[in-house]
């Protein structure tokens, strides 16, 4: 493109900054100008605005506001695609077009600070790592303006992303980071679900990580983006990536090893049925006001053992036989040992929450995590006839 000609006259190669934005028009030409002031006075960059086509004219604003800042040094393109197509297939486009060695991916909303971008690509270009997460989770990091409800799904996904797919980075969720282009050179991205570096760390195995801390600060315009939709697209994309490093997986012979993947497969699908718990007992106790506490919590219970199991036959214990009988004789012993679970939970619930007054998110967390031991080793040796150390 002739201004990426320009740009690479100046004998640099340019930073690349790739902003997906949808419905962002609140937000977009103060954070093209605030990126523009943090970028050093000698730096050449570019910055790629890929716009689903939003409603609000996030994408004419842009081109507009472009040309009041494109110069000999920084260049702003605006990609507009013609529908909503996803966070991670418009990230995977920004990147594809991008020219530079150093690739910055971050959100229009100003939740992801751009004052951080310049010591982000420091990191890169002085230490040996090839990517630098931009983190929530690590010591000096922080979220502001988050409810309770928010944390306990940040959090969710990122232990389900940490023992799943064996990630070891802390904040493997965040939608900030910087990467040497190089690393995903030959690497087919699926931008499944709403987190490209997700991706980028199962994927580029050899690479090298370095998490720097920041604050995340909720959105003060426009609306989060996260619905149902977005959760279910990460679940999906969650179980692609399992999928994609399997042939490891599957040549493993230590006993210990393939005991401890299982419990912590149990475990993560333990956690999303917390999330189904309380999102069940939360909705049945707001729409039926009169509806005693427990007996929502019984109904929440209900669904999460229901989730649980078939969760549990796909990807905890691998079993694809779906034949009827031998399914509901399945989901028969997997409700029955998660009965004596489902009442010491009842139970637990009663003494912290209605007689100590403990919230009743972390009540239900503390009854649920009680009950789960004795839950994975009877499933694994009566319900799908595994021996308890394999």
């Amino acid at each position: 493109m002739p201004w990426q000609e320009e740009l690479l006259k100046t004998g640099k190669v340019p930073l690349s900054i790739v902003l997906p934005t949808y419905n962002e028009s609140q937000n977009i030409a103060r954070m093209l100008d605030s990126i523009a002031e943090t970028l050093d006075a000698d730096a050449v960059a570019e910055i790629i605005v890929v716009d689903d086509n939003s409603p609000d004219g996030t994408g004419n604003i842009a081109s507009r506001h472009a040309e009041n800042i494109n110069n000999k040094k920084l260049h702003i393109q605006v990609i507009r695609r013609p529908d909503k197509q996803g966070l991670s297939s418009a990230i995977l486009v920004g990147v594809q077009l991008a020219a530079g060695d150093i690739v910055v991916v971050m959100d229009g909303d100003f939740s992801h600070p751009p004052h951080a971008i310049p010591k982000m690509v420091e990191e890169l270009q002085m230490s040996k790592c090839d990517i630098v997460v931009a983190s929530r989770y690590v010591e000096g990091g922080a979220v502001i303006g988050w409810p309770f409800k928010r944390r306990l799904m940040s959090k969710g996904a990122t232990k389900i992303a940490q023992v799943g797919l064996g990630i070891e980075v802390n904040d493997p969720m965040s939608g900030f980071f910087a990467f040497r282009r190089n690393i995903i050179d030959g690497i087919n991205f699926d931008a499944i679900g709403y987190k490209m570096l997700l991706e980028i760390l199962v994927k580029a195995k050899s690479a090298r990580v370095k998490e720097l801390p920041y604050t995340f600060i909720n959105r003060s315009a426009g609306a989060s983006k996260l619905n149902s939709s977005v959760m279910y697209d990460y679940f999906r994309g969650v179980w692609k990536l399992y999928r994609y490093g399997r042939p490891v997986a599957q040549g493993e012979r230590r006993a210990s090893v393939r005991f401890l993947s299982k419990a912590g497969r149990f475990y993560t699908i333990g956690a999303t049925g917390i999330l189904v718990n309380y999102a069940v007992s939360t909705l049945l106790g707001n729409l039926l006001p009169g509806l005693w506490y427990l007996s929502a919590a019984l109904a929440g219970i209900t669904f999460s053992i229901t989730s649980n199991f078939f969760l549990n036959k796909l990807w905890t214990f691998e079993d694809r036989d779906f034949a009827l009988s031998k399914t509901l004789m399945q989901f028969g012993l997997f409700a029955g040992f998660s009965t004596p679970g489902a009442i010491i939970q009842l139970i637990m619930l009663y003494l912290l929450h209605g007689s100590q007054q403990i919230s009743y998110p972390i009540a239900l967390i503390l009854a649920v995590t009680a009950a789960a031991v004795g839950n994975f080793l009877l499933n694994k040796k009566w319900t799908f006839k595994e021996k308890i150390w394999s």
